[in-house]
């Protein structure tokens, strides 16, 4: 009986420099690009194995590689990170050679031992990682702000000031702009308009990691979170502006008693 090989996915960061990692990882291993994707082949037990794609948004997929060769090529990836993350995100499968490309239960079913196949479905793998660093960064900002729809029933009104309120809704713009500025976590990659043979790969594996519904339910939160702080943000303002149309007239109160008093009561 066949052992069955391990499949893994990681999130490491931001984003990648990869020309700067290509220059650097090509006179380490044998290296390959397609499109913007760096294929790179480490020495496994099998020989046909110990396969390594890394995406320009920091997510990489390996094949056929021991916890501890993966663990080395994050150590030379994370030289050439942007903003690297706190806590990698990490999917495992496992895999196996049939006649069928199929997904049942995190186990892989690959047809054949072609570089480009284990690439098309890394790519879906690939964006499933990237997807749950989003997840886990808008999930903590629901926490942070999960208590203030229940102060504003409550209390009718939050403890924020209007810089806090300014701080969040800038945090959730850049949270809804890295989602959306990662078109290939939105689209199917361009990498398949070459090779649209293997489309139905990516296809099958965005369908099971279920990429689309992933995403929208992401922006959905962040449209809640945004009309959220919108209206915050609206009655803040509102606030202040009462608090200045108040003040405006305590001074005219006083300008026209300091009047009174001196022209009537001669007492200044």
């Amino acid at each position: 009986m066949v052992d069955k090989m391990r499949c893994s996915g990681y999130c490491i960061a931001s984003s990648l420099d990869m020309p700067k990692l290509f220059d650097f990882i090509k006179n380490l291993y044998d290296v390959k690009r397609y499109r913007e994707v760096i294929h790179i082949k480490i020495v496994a037990q099998d020989p046909q194995e110990g396969d390594v794609f890394v995406f320009p948004y920091a997510s990489l997929v390996c094949w056929g590689l021991s916890e501890e060769q993966e663990k080395s090529i994050i150590d030379i990836l994370t030289k050439f990170v942007e903003q690297l993350s706190n806590k990698f995100c990490f999917d495992e499968f496992t895999y196996e050679y049939g006649h069928k490309p199929n997904i049942v239960e995190d186990e892989i079913i690959v047809p054949n031992k072609e570089t480009l196949t284990k690439l098309a479905f890394a790519h879906g793998i690939a964006q499933s990682v990237k997807l749950d660093s989003f997840e886990k960064t808008i999930y903590h900002t629901v926490d942070l702000t999960r208590a203030l729809p229940q102060d504003m029933a409550r209390k009718g009104k939050i403890n924020l000031s209007g810089k806090e309120i300014q701080r969040m809704m800038g945090r959730l713009i850049i949270d809804r702009h890295s989602i959306n500025l990662h078109q290939e976590l939105l689209d199917t990659p361009e990498f398949f308009w070459e090779y649209s043979e293997l489309e139905s790969i990516y296809k099958l594996t965005a369908h099971y990691l279920d990429l689309q519904s992933r995403v929208h339910v992401l922006n959905q939160r962040l449209t809640v979170l945004k009309e959220m702080f919108e209206m915050l943000n609206n009655q803040y303002n509102h606030k202040h502006a009462s608090n200045l149309e108040l003040t405006i007239v305590i001074l005219i109160v006083i300008e026209v008693a300091l009047a009174l008093a001196k022209d009537i009561f001669h007492i200044i």
